[in-house]
């Protein structure tokens, strides 16, 4: 699948009989860069040629995502991809690494963080969360509605459509949305995309708001670890509550706030990105 700026070989890992789809780019320090929905490891694509050439750059597609199998009868669930992460890092040797989170990527990344609190570096936090709330934007709970929602989600491919002109404040050229979209090009395909969206546990009842909890309970381990947080400030899902939550649990981080840029920040603002991320991961990875 030839696609506009991914030129990278992808590698796959067999997770009980699903293919997990992969970057391994690089060599030196382990970054992993973890994605959210309804995007793959296309979102890091601008990120990955300029860090590889320091370190050792891994991006995975989360089940059911990017170029990751798909199954029909999986447990889509916040552990399950939290399981399938540990997993992944394990087959490659992966002891210590920096993680870079965003969206769904950020409950993932930290709750394997929280089982190996002893071997993250520094983290990078962009437009996500891994702590609980009650509330989210009315235009994702409108694709939780049963029947209306999978119709809407899988059926119209309104998320993953609605996202190139909702999380992006610049317009997107064809090309890069059509990167973004060719995985999710039917329902079965989109499959994994509507699955997170039920996945969000907003109640003691959902069956990932006990994983949440633990998630967000092993934030405290990491007061002391470098940590950047690039956060694009016209994000109509991940606002300036999570922005503020954030800073407010890790006074230590580097904060840096970029008012045009939106949900997609690494689409908006990558220019002024790319040199902070360098900055900081030379700055910390080079002491560790």
């Amino acid at each position: 699948m030839k696609l506009a700026g991914y030129p990278f070989k992808t590698h796959k890992f067999k997770i009980n009989g699903h293919a997990m789809s992969y970057l391994d780019e690089g060599r030196g320090k382990v970054i992993v860069m973890l994605h959210g929905n309804p995007t793959w490891s296309y979102f890091y694509r601008n990120l990955v040629p300029v860090l590889r050439k320091k370190y050792r750059v891994i991006v995975p597609d989360h089940m059911g995502c990017g170029l990751s199998d798909k199954p029909y009868r999986y447990p889509y669930t916040l552990r399950t991809h939290i399981d399938n992460l540990d997993q992944l890092l394990a087959h490659l040797k992966v002891d210590k690494c920096t993680l870079v989170v965003h969206d769904w990527g950020g409950a993932i990344g930290m709750g394997y963080a929280e089982r190996h609190a002893g071997q993250i570096e520094s983290l990078v936090i962009m437009n996500t969360a891994a702590f609980r709330s009650k509330e989210i934007p009315r235009r994702i709970e409108v694709c939780r509605i049963p029947l209306l929602g999978e119709f809407l989600v899988r059926g119209l491919n309104v998320f993953a459509r609605g996202a190139l002109w909702m999380a992006a404040v610049k317009r997107l050229p064809r090309p890069v949305r059509k990167g973004f979209l060719a995985p999710y090009n039917s329902w079965r395909n989109r499959i994994a995309v509507y699955n997170f969206v039920k996945d969000i546990p907003l109640s003691c009842a959902h069956p990932s708001w006990e994983t949440l909890l633990k998630v967000e309970g092993g934030l405290s381990e990491f007061k002391k670890t470098p940590l950047l947080i690039l956060w694009g400030g016209k994000d109509f899902c991940f606002n300036d509550y999570y922005f503020n939550e954030w800073k407010e649990r890790f006074p230590q981080a580097r904060s840096i706030y970029f008012e045009s840029a939106g949900h997609y920040l690494l689409e908006d603002s990558l220019k002024e990105i790319v040199p902070l991320l360098s900055s900081f991961l030379a700055e910390h990875l080079s002491q560790s």
